[in-house]
C-alpha cells in the first residue's frame, strides 16, 4: 500500500482539478478522507482476518463497488443544497476513493487489489508498479519506511505538486 499521507494528498489533488464550486475546504477534507478510508480494512488485518479474504486488506474496501457507495454518501454530505452539485461531488468522491486502489495496484508488494469485489475476489496489480509498498504498523518508522517515503515523493508528491501549481497558475490567469 502507499502511505496514508500520499493517499490523502492524491485526494486533495483530484479536488483541485474540479471547477471552483467543488473546491471547498469541506470537499478537500472529505476527499482526503475518502482516499484514506479504504485502508480502514487494516483493522481487520490486526484482528487476524486473512489477508486474502473478502474483508482482508485490499479486499472489499478497495473495490469499485465500495468506491461507488462511499462516493454516494460523501456526495450527500458535501453537496451544496442551493445548487445541483450532487452528481459532480459523486464523481469527485468516486475518483478520490478509487484512487486509493489504483495507487495500491501500482505498488511492488502485497497480494494485489480486489477491484471487482464482492463479485470477483481475484486480486490485481497494474503492469507498471513503481511505488514501494509501505510496511504496516510500527515497522513504518524504520529505514524501509524512509525508502517508501522517498519513492512516494518521486512518484506521488511531485506529480501532485505539479497539479496544485497548475491550478494556481490557471486561477491567476483567469483573474487577470
Amino acid at each position: 500500500m502507499a502511505t496514508v499521507f500520499s493517499h490523502a494528498l492524491v485526494g486533495a489533488a483530484i479536488v483541485s482539478l474540479f471547477p471552483k464550486k467543488y473546491r471547498t475546504n469541506k470537499s478537500y477534507a472529505l476527499a482526503a478522507l475518502s482516499a484514506v478510508v479504504p485502508d480502514f480494512d487494516y483493522l481487520g488485518f490486526i484482528s487476524r482476518i486473512p489477508y486474502d479474504s473478502l474483508w482482508g486488506h485490499r479486499g472489499m474496501t478497495h473495490s469499485i463497488l465500495f468506491a461507488l457507495l462511499l462516493a454516494a454518501v460523501f456526495a450527500i454530505w458535501a453537496r451544496n443544497k442551493n445548487e445541483k452539485t450532487y452528481l459532480g461531488f459523486f464523481i469527485l468522491f468516486f475518483l478520490t476513493t478509487i484512487s486509493h486502489a489504483c495507487l495500491d495496484a501500482c505498488t511492488n508488494g502485497g497480494l494485489g487489489v480486489a477491484f471487482y469485489s464482492p463479485y470477483n475476489t481475484l486480486r490485481y496489480f497494474f503492469p507498471w508498479r513503481p511505488i514501494q509498498v509501505s510496511p504496516m504498523g510500527l515497522v513504518f518508522f524504520s529505514e524501509r519506511g524512509l525508502m517508501v517515503l522517498a519513492s512516494e515523493f518521486y512518484w506521488i508528491v511531485i506529480p501532485c505538486l505539479v497539479v496544485f501549481l497548475s491550478r494556481g497558475i490557471l486561477n491567476k490567469k483567469s483573474k487577470a
